[in-house]
């Protein structure tokens, strides 16, 4: 299996998004897709939200699941332009969002998400135990947004948690709007809800349980 990037920063990009991810997780999976000259990788996060970056590159074959630590440390060792990935020794048990369908609802200056993110941190601190926040302040909806989807969707602060963690919200700036301050942008489908940052993104489904047949 290898990897060959378009140009080196594209290689810095995945090595970063990577790094991020297994001081997260040491054991988290990545999935790695590649299409139209782009590879895009795909892990879970502690927080039940996917992490997702695209960088330039192709791959043979196009779709493979390392370990984090696996893929860390194939492009710290091979500097070359073709990065040898070894074999496959991940395993990827979820489903991924679609490719498209994707309508774009708002687009929120980062700064706010970062003032409810140190916020929602501070009481972490506070009330978190053993086993990490609890699970009432990491479902606790920080922001609400609708339009061309149904229903309204939903923020919640565990999706912010994993932006943050991921690195993505520091200097967050998709380009899109108007002036230089940096926005994060929110997008969904009927099932899935997206946080677009400039070094990244978190997505996480909308609807996460089945409802009861009474």
């Amino acid at each position: 299996m290898s990897l060959r990037f378009a140009d080196p920063s594209e290689r810095a990009d995945l090595g970063a998004f990577t790094a991020r991810l297994v001081r997260l997780d040491e054991s988290a999976p990545v999935r790695l897709r590649s299409a139209r000259g782009r590879v895009t990788a795909w892990a879970p996060t502690p927080f039940e939200a996917l992490a997702t970056r695209s960088v330039a590159a192709v791959m043979e074959p196009e779709d493979v699941t390392l370990q984090g630590s696996a893929l860390l440390t194939a492009l710290a060792v091979d500097r070359s332009e073709e990065v040898d990935l070894g074999g496959a020794a991940g395993f990827w048990t979820g489903t991924l969002p679609p490719d498209e369908g994707w309508t774009r609802l708002e687009d929120v200056p980062a700064r706010e998400l970062e003032a409810l993110t140190e916020r929602g941190l501070a009481l972490a601190r506070e009330h978190g135990g053993p086993m990490g926040p609890p699970a009432s302040l990491l479902d606790q909806t920080v922001l609400t947004v609708s339009g061309d989807v149904p229903g309204t969707v939903s923020v919640p602060m565990r999706a912010l948690f994993a932006l943050s963690g991921m690195g993505f919200l520091g200097g967050a700036d998709t380009g899109a709007g108007e002036g230089p301050e940096p926005i994060v942008r929110v997008s969904a489908t009927g099932s899935w809800m997206r946080l677009d940052a400039r070094f990244g993104a978190v997505v996480r489904r909308r609807i996460t349980t089945l409802p009861l047949l009474t």
